[in-house]
C-alpha cells in the first residue's frame, strides 16, 4: 500500500509506503519538510478500508493542502467507500495496480535552485541537491536527498540525506543553523556565533555531525 503525491505540474515528488492503512500516520511528520506537494493518490491492494478511515486522511491531506485525488484498488468495498467521499476511485486487478506505482524515487532526482532569503515558516525540498544562493533565516526549514548548499548564511533548520544518503553534506558560507540533520543524525547549532566567517560544511563522520572548513576543491563524496 502507498501514497503518491504528485505537484501541482503533475510530477511526482514522494511516495509513503505502509503495510496497512493504520500506519499512514507514520508520514505526518515528513509532510511538514515537503514542498510542492499538490495531490495524493491511495494505491491498495487486497485491504478492505472504509469511508471513516478514508475520512480521516483526507481530512489530514487537505489541512497540508493536498487534493486526495484518486484511490486505486482491487477490493470493490475500498472503491465504494472512496466514491462515497466524492474521491476519483477505481477498481483495477493486482497487475494494472502495480502500472499505478511511480518510478523508484532513486531514479528520480532532481536538483532544486532557489534564488533569494527563505523566510521564517518557509520550508523548501529537493528530491537531489538544494542550492539556495541567499539566507537562511530562523525558523525556516531546508532539506534535500542529497547536498545542501547555502550561498549565504544558514541560520534555519537544515536536512541532507533525507533518502538515507550518508554521503550528504550541508555547506554554507555562514554556518550557523538552529539544527543540522544528515539521515538521522541530528546535531544542534552552536549557542555562540562563528568568529571567523569563512565556508563551512557539516559531514557524518563516525555517526557524528562534524563541521568543517568548506572549499570549492573539496572532493566531498
Amino acid at each position: 500500500m502507498q501514497l503518491i503525491f504528485r505537484s501541482i505540474d503533475n510530477e511526482f515528488v514522494k511516495s509513503f509506503p505502509f503495510k496497512s492503512f493504520e500506519l499512514y500516520q507514520d508520514f505526518y511528520d515528513e509532510l511538514f519538510t515537503i514542498d510542492n506537494l499538490a495531490t495524493a493518490s491511495l494505491i491498495t491492494e487486497n485491504e478492505k478500508i472504509n469511508s471513516c478511515e478514508l475520512a480521516k486522511l483526507k481530512l489530514i491531506l487537505e489541512k497540508h493542502n493536498i487534493k486526495f485525488s484518486n484511490i486505486y484498488s482491487n477490493n470493490r468495498e475500498t472503491v465504494l467507500s472512496g466514491k462515497s467521499l466524492k474521491i476519483n476511485s477505481t477498481f483495477l486487478n493486482i497487475k494494472d495496480l502495480k502500472k499505478q506505482l511511480p518510478l523508484d524515487p532513486s531514479y528520480i532526482q532532481k536538483d532544486i535552485i532557489h534564488k533569494g532569503t527563505v523566510r521564517s515558516g518557509d520550508r523548501i525540498s529537493s528530491n537531489g541537491d538544494l542550492f539556495i544562493m541567499g539566507d537562511v533565516n530562523p525558523g525556516a526549514i531546508i532539506s534535500a536527498n542529497n547536498n545542501v548548499y547555502v550561498w549565504g548564511k544558514l541560520f534555519g533548520v537544515a536536512f541532507a540525506g533525507k533518502n538515507g544518503n550518508k554521503n550528504a553534506s550541508i555547506a554554507s558560507l555562514y554556518l550557523n543553523p538552529l539544527q543540522l540533520r544528515i539521515c538521522e543524525i541530528v546535531a544542534i547549532g552552536p549557542k555562540e556565533k562563528p568568529k571567523d566567517q569563512y565556508p563551512e560544511v557539516a559531514i557524518l563522520e563516525d555517526n557524528k555531525i562534524i563541521i568543517k572548513p568548506y572549499f570549492l576543491n573539496n572532493n566531498l563524496k
